[in-house]
């Protein structure tokens, strides 16, 4: 009986320490940066981690310059789909790639190609018993000569709407708060969300910088400050959990 007991102490036990995992899947906007500590490049996913608690583990799987189809081809879901648990949550977000014309191995038709690859991640994720949370793409700095922040996503964030409503996903509109975000710095305050350097001011770059798309580490962080708040705003039972797990 006493051995019955202590077998039935170790099981709960192991079960109750196993952590919560967030996947997070999509592009170089989110992905992971070689070394961090002198790279001025981030990813918002990258600096997710420390807005949680120890009992929710951030696995940052995007991967730079990867759209839903290379994503997809390139087995890198499989990879994640065979690891998903019950309880589990999935952040997705692309389109910078899919939208690569001139590329056949990531271009995706947003109506058809992207539409049907994000519900594959819906109903895989789902499948598993875990949650899929659908984002629209950051907003790019593409301010014109008047100060308009100019969209350059085209349909894509759109489907990506359509796909959270009518599957009725946890769903957060990062394109329209990283515009609301850009617009708040302004045309030229805004470069300090993203990669703006003379050549020699930063030792990583030993050329003039220009990259309005990929972020800095203030641009990295005010993100992951967006999505936190967004996900403590959603009212769906599914994401309770994940929401207690927000410092």
């Amino acid at each position: 009986m006493k051995k019955y007991i202590l077998l039935l102490f170790l099981i709960s036990s192991v079960c109750f320490a196993q952590k919560t995992t967030l996947y997070t899947i999509g592009d170089s906007t989110m992905a992971n940066k070689k070394d961090p500590e002198k790279n001025p490049e981030h990813g918002w996913a990258q600096v997710l981690q420390p807005f949680f608690t120890d009992n929710l583990v951030v696995v940052n799987k995007a991967v730079n310059g990867r759209s839903t189809k290379s994503f997809i081809n390139e087995k890198r879901w499989d990879s994640i789909y065979r690891k998903l648990r019950k309880g589990d949550y999935v952040f997705i977000e692309f389109g910078h790639n899919d939208e690569k014309i001139e590329d056949s191995t990531r271009y995706t038709n947003p109506h058809t190609s992207y539409r049907y690859n994000l519900i594959r991640f819906v109903k895989e994720t789902r499948a598993k018993g875990a949650t899929p949370i659908l984002l629209t793409s950051i907003t790019r700095r593409n301010f014109n000569e008047k100060g308009v922040l100019v969209p350059t996503h085209g349909d894509y964030p759109l489907e990506t709407r359509l796909v959270a409503q009518e599957y009725k996903v946890p769903f957060i509109d990062l394109e329209y708060q990283t515009e609301l975000l850009e617009r708040s710095y302004g045309p030229e305050k805004s470069k300090e969300l993203h990669l703006h350097f003379k050549a020699g001011e930063n030792p990583y770059y030993d050329k003039d910088k220009a990259d309005d798309t990929h972020l800095s580490l203030l641009g990295a962080t005010k993100i992951a400050q967006i999505v936190i708040n967004e996900l403590k705003a959603l009212e769906d039972p599914s994401l309770e959990k994940l929401k207690k797990s927000i410092k």
